[in-house]
């Protein structure tokens, strides 16, 4: 053989070895279950109830992408992972999918090696503090004390923006949200920090959250979504267009309850590919014809989901926003189904 042939022997048998290694989407199937890291405990996106169920806005996505694969939204096994683990657990495949309020960042994609298969809420980081204690602002806090979660943007955002502003700050650092919201409420710090929808979460768990304000600054851009390993290409797929399909249902009015009747008597193209009366999308990445229907029958479309976890008439009580479909002033946005 020569040494040109040899070269391309190699690779075809390198090339054949990744296609033929096991993909996350054959594990899933094979294992019956989603393995799906969560965040530990916050109110409105990630909590379990007495008996083990869990609910929220990040839970969502994990039952939308099991009831997709696995046609049944509640095989799913939650792993609860901190800021500081959740890379880990991702990385060793100890998780398939992490839908923990993660923010999509150059160095988590291309240095830690995450794929993140797009955004599901647009955030950004702000402040909360006492009512009592007189501020109504963020650039009051000189000198302040402020908790905040280690292993996250918001350490970094915090330096930076302290320092944008010519102040000083004591920081008193924390594993967890619950760790956060325990030494806040001891008066172990002046301000909390983290991402404004997770301060939302966090003071609507609180014996009298009418003590407290989240001030009006936010200091930063804080993209939150779902991400999966990096090179699994197929499973990165198959997420990112479950959460394209929850989105793209809202704009077009399918809903978890008439998905059904949509499916048959639709006339719009776009909705039949969505639901698989048209055309083939499914069997493109593995999966069947009825896969996006599934998903969003599983908890609703998009709009369904962050009314009944976070919206106005929740205990977390946040407006759309940033959040709201594109022909209504917002940046959520579906690439076409076709």
């Amino acid at each position: 053989m020569t040494k040109l042939a040899l070269l391309g022997a190699l690779a075809a048998t390198g090339l054949t070895a990744g296609i033929a290694s096991a993909s996350t989407l054959d594990d899933v199937k094979a294992r019956g279950t989603l393995n799906c890291g969560v965040n530990s405990g916050l109110v409105g996106f990630a909590t379990p109830d007495a008996n083990g169920n869990w609910t929220g806005f990040d839970v969502a996505i994990c039952k939308a992408v099991a009831a997709a694969v696995l046609g049944d939204a509640s095989k799913v096994t939650y792993v609860p992972v901190s800021s500081q683990n959740r890379f880990t657990a991702l990385s060793s495949g100890e998780i398939d999918l992490l839908s923990r309020n993660t923010t999509w960042t150059f160095s988590r994609d291309v240095d830690l090696k995450l794929d993140f298969a797009g955004v599901n809420y647009y955030d950004g980081q702000g402040f909360m503090v006492r009512k009592d204690l007189g501020v109504t602002s963020a650039k009051e806090l000189d000198g302040a004390t402020v908790c905040i979660q280690t292993g996250t943007t918001t350490e970094l955002n915090l330096a930076d923006y302290f320092k944008a502003n010519g102040m000083t700050y004591n920081p008193v650092s924390v594993d967890t949200n619950s760790e956060g919201e325990q030494q806040f409420l001891a008066g172990a710090c002046d301000a909390y920090t983290t991402d404004a929808s997770g301060l939302a979460a966090t003071r609507a768990a609180f014996a009298n959250p009418g003590d407290y304000i989240i001030l009006p600054e936010i200091i930063s851009k804080e993209p939150l979504g779902p991400s999966v390993r990096h090179g699994d290409n197929q499973w990165g797929d198959i997420v990112r267009w479950t959460l394209n399909a929850l989105i793209a249902a809202e704009e077009y009015g399918i809903t978890s309850t008439n998905a059904d009747e949509l499916a048959s008597s639709s006339e719009n193209p776009e909705i039949r590919r969505i639901l698989g009366t048209e055309g083939d999308l499914g069997k493109m990445f593995g999966l069947d014809a009825e896969w996006a229907k599934r998903a969003i029958k599983a908890g609703g479309n998009y709009g369904e989901i962050f009314a009944a976890t976070i919206g106005e008439s929740t205990p977390i009580g946040l407006a759309r926003g940033l959040n709201a479909q594109w022909t209504q002033g917002g940046l959520l946005y579906a690439p076409p189904f076709r």
